[in-house]
């Protein structure tokens, strides 16, 4: 049982049996930020953002720190696996724009064609490029391929189907596109964290993700789960509030 009384957060439970967190702590933090996230899921928070006009599916905390990353690598080009309505098309390309360069390509399954007229329709249309197709298909890999010259900086961000079994094939699929330095985001890890809660499936526990970037860093000593280190924090709070947990795949050599 966890209640809140003032600044404190009163915890008990069988095995530590009852004790008090102060809410300003870290870990009442952490505790608070687990509540609201599972919260946030089950009242579908994230399904009221836009960016620019389009609809875009993420926690704003994701997309503040994924900007940094961005403005730091300044890559040439963002790879985006899962397209929706095409708000964080929009969104890259608008980091695009701000940096002055780079260019996004976008991937998905399926695109319906009331998103692709409004993605096409967009001010920075001219730096998207869609495929629609089996993101781990060889057709469509290789039209990824032909889009990315060499020694371009590559960013690669994966939130299409989340399966452990389709992302892992996804890293295997685009690894080798990735520039030593950059990432693959292994995104919506959450679903490891939220088994129970409307919209999800027992299997979760393990077939997520979090699961397909530990398995594959494991398997490839070029790649490494890293945290990037973000340049401000005056703070007590190093843990991010994330609906992308061990999420940041990274390529060393």
């Amino acid at each position: 049982m966890i209640a809140i009384d003032g600044e404190t957060i009163i915890i008990e439970d069988e095995q530590q049996g009852k004790r008090q967190v102060p809410i300003g702590s870290p870990e009442g933090f952490r505790i608070l930020s687990k509540l609201w996230l599972r919260s946030g899921w089950d009242a579908k928070y994230v399904y009221s953002f836009t960016w620019l006009g389009r609809p875009i599916i993420q926690l704003p905390d994701d997309m503040l720190r994924f900007q940094e990353l961005v403005y730091r690598l300044k890559p040439d080009v963002i790879v985006e696996i899962g397209i929706a309505h095409g708000g964080s098309l929009i969104y890259s390309a608008s980091l695009c724009q701000l940096i002055g360069k780079g260019r996004v390509i976008g991937v998905d399954i399926e695109i319906r064609p009331h998103n692709r007229k409004a993605i096409e329709e967009h001010p920075l249309s001219s730096r998207i490029t869609m495929f629609e197709g089996n993101s781990i298909g060889s057709e469509i890999i290789e039209q990824v391929r032909a889009r990315i010259s060499p020694g371009e900086t590559v960013l690669v961000c994966l939130d299409g189907c989340h399966t452990r079994e389709h992302v892992l094939a996804e890293l295997e699929a685009y690894s080798s596109i990735v520039s030593v330095g950059s990432y693959i985001l292994a995104m919506d890890g959450i679903m490891q964290d939220v088994v129970g809660a409307p919209r999800t499936e027992p299997d979760w526990e393990f077939n997520n993700p979090q699961q397909a970037a530990k398995e594959f860093v494991a398997a490839h000593d070029d790649f490494i789960l890293e945290e990037p280190v973000f340049p401000f924090n005056e703070g007590e709070i190093t843990e991010r509030v994330t609906y992308w947990p061990n999420c940041f795949v990274k390529r060393i050599r």
